[in-house]
């Protein structure tokens, strides 16, 4: 078994081919088949669907729109269904959900990097942190790392 990856939302806009967010779309592909070729597990966390429907709802035509909305459908109808390369990490309950806004507080005082001093951790990235470390914990001899061209994730990497 390969590497388990939780694909962030810069990854799979790039792998969606979202117009505005694919600028390093022939890069992403050619790691992706690197990835596929290496049996790497992939998951696309909540937060990575969540704000990809919020990229594609921001396109600039109500056509580019539905078109990449269907596209979106699509690949996530096949994730669900296991016929895609990756799928979807389970849908957190009340409760887990709960236990995340309750850290949220923390989490958006905090400096997302120290090249972003005045940027809180979102929602949205602290819950992809607290996927990776569940991931981390039910697979300690694997490799989990979180796939982002953003730096503040991109260094989630557990080594066993």
């Amino acid at each position: 078994m390969g590497n388990i990856v939780l694909i962030d939302t810069s990854v799979y806009l790039n792998v969606l081919d979202v117009p505005g967010w694919n600028q390093d779309r022939t890069d992403i592909l050619g790691e992706f088949k690197s990835r596929i070729e290496n049996d790497d597990v992939f998951l696309l966390p909540m937060a990575t669907i969540w704000e990809t429907g919020g990229h594609i709802a921001d396109l600039s035509t109500g056509g580019r729109r539905r078109e990449f909305a269907e596209k979106f459908l699509v690949q996530m109808q096949q994730a669900l269904e296991g016929q895609a390369p990756f799928r979807p990490t389970h849908f957190p309950d009340k409760n887990e959900f709960l236990s995340w806004l309750v850290q949220f507080p923390d989490y958006a005082m905090r400096n997302k990097s120290d090249e972003k001093p005045n940027e809180g951790v979102s929602l949205a990235d602290m819950s992809m942190v607290m996927e990776w470390e569940k991931m981390c914990a039910r697979h300690s001899m694997s490799v989990v790392e979180i796939w982002s061209l953003d730096t503040d994730l991109s260094g989630y990497k557990q080594e066993p």
